[in-house]
């Protein structure tokens, strides 16, 4: 998002759709390539949008709220900014994480906010274009898939991306504010 902000200050608009003059004459795309840090939960490949990380820290002791939803795992005091830890392996309904010091935390900005995701490792830093980005099957209906805005195929597999503003909203039993 914010990517996008600094990147199309540089390029002017012709007209929707259309890629800029100098673009069309050289025959070049106009898709900007997105890159997003993955990661693993189990055997599964996950990605977000590598300008919504702030920090990737290894996994430490967290303060419990009382009341909060299964999946929020507690909070954590990141040099004065309170930060609420979400397990994403028990979002995405498999049951809770047995967190180790092998475990990493990856901050997010969601908004104005900074979350704390709780995922097994960190993989790597994947580079696509927009156009390589494939919808969600919607077999069911069902909230999970609204945690992703879309799957990319790379050699090692598929990764599915997280919609991050979607994580902290959707949910069986919850309605959106």
């Amino acid at each position: 998002m914010i990517h996008m902000q600094a990147a199309t200050a540089e390029i002017s608009v012709v007209d929707a759709g259309q890629p800029p003059s100098d673009e069309r004459a050289s025959g070049k795309s106009s898709a900007l390539p997105t890159q997003v840090i993955s990661f693993a939960i189990g055997d599964d490949q996950y990605g977000v949008d590598i300008m919504a990380v702030r920090e990737i820290k290894g996994w430490s002791e967290i303060t419990h709220l009382p009341k909060q939803p299964e999946y929020v795992r507690g909070v954590l005091n990141l040099r004065g900014v309170i930060v609420p830890i979400i397990d994403l392996r028990c979002r995405f309904g498999q049951g809770m994480t047995e967190a180790t010091a092998l475990h990493i935390v990856i901050i997010v900005q969601i908004a104005s906010r900074q979350v704390g995701l709780l995922a097994d490792r960190v993989l790597d830093i994947v580079s696509f274009e927009t156009t390589q980005v494939q919808a969600v099957p919607r077999v069911a209906n069902g909230t999970r898939v609204g945690f992703l805005s879309g799957l990319v195929t790379i050699e090692s597999g598929m990764i599915a991306l997280i919609d991050l503003p979607n994580l902290l909203t959707l949910s069986g039993e919850e309605a959106p504010a």
